[in-house]
């Protein structure tokens, strides 16, 4: 038997004033969206933003039901949108941000396995690596370079 270890680098920028322009104006679209978030049940607000390789900008927020298992994640409506209004358009960049109306999140929250899955796909469909921009309520911005990253041993279509 053997053990393999799994780790991974990330990068943290003190704030949004140290990205780039097009990441502060993806990340600010991400923030603003958490104002469209349906959330009366959990109070826990997600914004997204997705950049297209041609430099489109998609937005996505959270979708509550009272049935849970029929919510919508912020991150997997951004990434729809962009799929149903351009298709055939890698994306190369999703922002994520959080609110939560009950308390204050201290660090940013990464996606949950459903969206690590999704953004898996579109990495796949495209064979380009997907840079996800983390925040929350503090200034602090994680930076992750690949869903692969947060995604070991993942499940896609050479599976099937």
């Amino acid at each position: 038997m053997d053990y393999i270890e799994q780790s991974f680098r990330f990068k943290v920028y003190s704030s949004v004033d140290e990205l780039s322009l097009q990441d502060k104006e993806m990340m600010f679209m991400a923030i603003q969206q958490l104002e469209y978030a349906y959330a009366p049940y959990s109070k826990f607000h997600v914004g997204a933003a997705v950049r297209l390789e041609n430099g489109v900008l998609c937005p996505g927020s959270n979708q509550e039901n009272a049935s849970y298992p029929l919510c919508m994640c912020g991150e997997r409506v951004a990434l729809y949108n962009a799929a149903a209004n351009h298709p055939n358009v890698a994306p190369q960049a999703i922002a994520i941000t959080i609110r939560n109306q009950k308390m204050p999140i201290q660090k940013p929250v990464s996606p949950c396995g459903a969206c690590r899955q999704v953004i898996s796909e579109y990495e796949n469909i495209y064979q380009s690596p997907i840079r996800i921009l983390l925040k929350s309520d503090v200034p602090e911005v994680i930076e992750i370079s690949s869903v692969k990253d947060i995604l070991p041993l993942g499940f896609d279509g050479s599976f099937l």
